[in-house]
């Protein structure tokens, strides 16, 4: 990250905060685009948006920070997780992980978020229904994950080591654990509500 990155980056962040808004992103896009992702424990409106666009774009000016255009806007329901106090705030929510470096030839998992102290966070890991049989006799869906002997929980950190996840309590009894430095990304999963339309 540049110099000159990591410095908007601060301004905005510390702008933010001084509104009541959590910076969760920020991107520099094609064509001079600097686009913000704001949060708050509320959630996020069209209006806070709004305010939050009109205070960048002083505060950027009068810092002289290059950029052509301003786009501010909530995350959205998947949610990135950077921060440790992302990660806090979001136990016990389902989240999708990508390692750095693959795992029983994998690097996407989904589960439930825990903390597991020293800076360690955990994923209660969901497995996808077991493969089933196609039109054409071909199978689908993922394999079954390695069984391995309880009470050895999986450490991305040393995947070629720890052969696999613990049976612990959980949505299938594996769990994977993890440092920051370890993941590539993390996000919620998106949990959409529909509403049935009153006849």
């Amino acid at each position: 990250m540049s110099a000159q990155v990591t410095s908007t980056q601060a301004i905005i962040e510390r702008t933010l905060a001084g509104m009541g808004y959590e910076l969760v992103d920020i991107e520099h896009a094609r064509d001079g685009l600097l686009r913000v992702y704001i949060d708050a424990p509320a959630g996020i409106a069209l209006d806070d948006c709004e305010k939050a666009s009109r205070q960048l774009s002083h505060v950027l000016m009068v810092e002289e920070v290059d950029y052509a255009r301003l786009e501010v806007s909530s995350p959205g329901v998947d949610r990135p997780l950077k921060k440790p106090v992302d990660f806090e705030r979001f136990a016990g929510a389902e989240i999708s992980v990508r390692l750095r470096r693959p795992f029983e030839g994998r690097r996407n998992f989904e589960g439930v978020l825990t903390i597991e102290g020293d800076e360690r966070y955990g994923l209660e890991l969901i497995e996808r229904a077991p493969a089933v049989a196609g039109a054409k006799g071909r199978k689908t869906g993922s394999k079954p994950g390695a069984k391995v002997a309880p009470g050895k929980a999986l450490k991305a950190g040393q995947a070629s080591k720890a052969g696999g996840a613990a049976d612990v309590p959980g949505a299938s009894g594996r769990k994977l654990v993890f440092a920051l430095d370890e993941i590539e990304r993390a996000r919620l999963v998106p949990k959409l509500k529909f509403q049935e339309r009153r006849k």
